[in-house]
């Protein structure tokens, strides 16, 4: 694996599941990697991990539904480091699962907020940062997730942020050409993390049936985030799925 020594990356969501590992595997490779979410507990566990393994991290709590929460992250970053070379927007909640008509208007803004306006407003952050810095240019990473191309039923908030999420990387990819700034997008399927644990007991499918789903281990997302977070700026993975073999993706519905 190409060494990254002294690149600085922000990892989102980074208290647990996809958000830590992959935040350790950056580590492994050389990343420093500032480790923000909104649990300082669980942030401070990941960068307890990070250092056993001989890291260096910077801890920056922050919550992503607050824009000058957002701001304030960029600019300790960038305080503390001088530069920034990767960001991951990993960070995304679900709303409930309800009927269609039964979803709030609360639940629907706070997915938005959530999923699509923090990466949007982390991704302007980051490239006025890597437009003016020497050497120029860095790389955006945005968690895309399955229901970035099919929904699972009951999901219209959280499946219509990650479609969304997919033309934001696309603009991005094509706005940060000129800058070399290069984005991508890793759409997940049904990692092995808290979030996936109710998979093992039974999820509704489209048919109206339940079933279990299969699960791969997280550590397939993080060895997959850091082969596009490792690619020279002359070269950029767009988009990449990694998936449970066996899970109801292909042909779902």
């Amino acid at each position: 694996m190409t060494a990254n020594t002294n690149k600085i990356a922000i990892v989102t969501g980074a208290g647990s599941g996809i958000g830590r590992a992959c935040a350790l595997a950056l580590i492994k490779v050389g990343f420093i990697v500032v480790l923000t979410g909104r649990r300082i507990e669980t942030l401070n566990d990941t960068a307890e991990a990070a250092s056993a393994a001989g890291g260096r991290t910077l801890v920056v709590p922050a919550d992503m539904t607050d824009p000058a929460s957002i701001a304030a992250l960029f600019e300790r970053t960038v305080a503390t480091f001088g530069r920034l070379d990767l960001l991951f927007n990993n960070a995304g909640i679900g709303a409930p699962p309800l009927p269609f008509e039964d979803v709030s208007l609360a639940q629907w803004q706070a997915v938005v907020d959530t999923n699509l306006t923090a990466p949007f407003l982390c991704s302007q952050h980051a490239f006025r940062i890597m437009k003016q810095q020497s050497p120029r240019g860095g790389r955006i990473i945005n968690n895309g997730s399955i229901s970035a191309h099919a929904p699972r039923p009951f999901s219209a908030a959280y499946t219509a942020t990650k479609h969304a999420i997919t033309g934001l990387t696309k603009a991005t990819a094509l706005d940060g050409r000129a800058y070399d700034i290069a984005c991508g997008q890793i759409d997940i399927g049904n990692a092995a993390t808290e979030m996936t644990e109710r998979m093992a007991a039974g999820i509704l499918q489209p048919s109206g049936d339940t079933l279990i789903e299969p699960r791969m281990d997280v550590s397939n997302v993080a060895e997959a985030l850091v082969y596009m977070a490792t690619r020279p700026l002359d070269a950029n993975v767009l988009f990449m799925t990694v998936m449970a073999s066996q899970m109801p993706f292909v042909g779902r519905g």
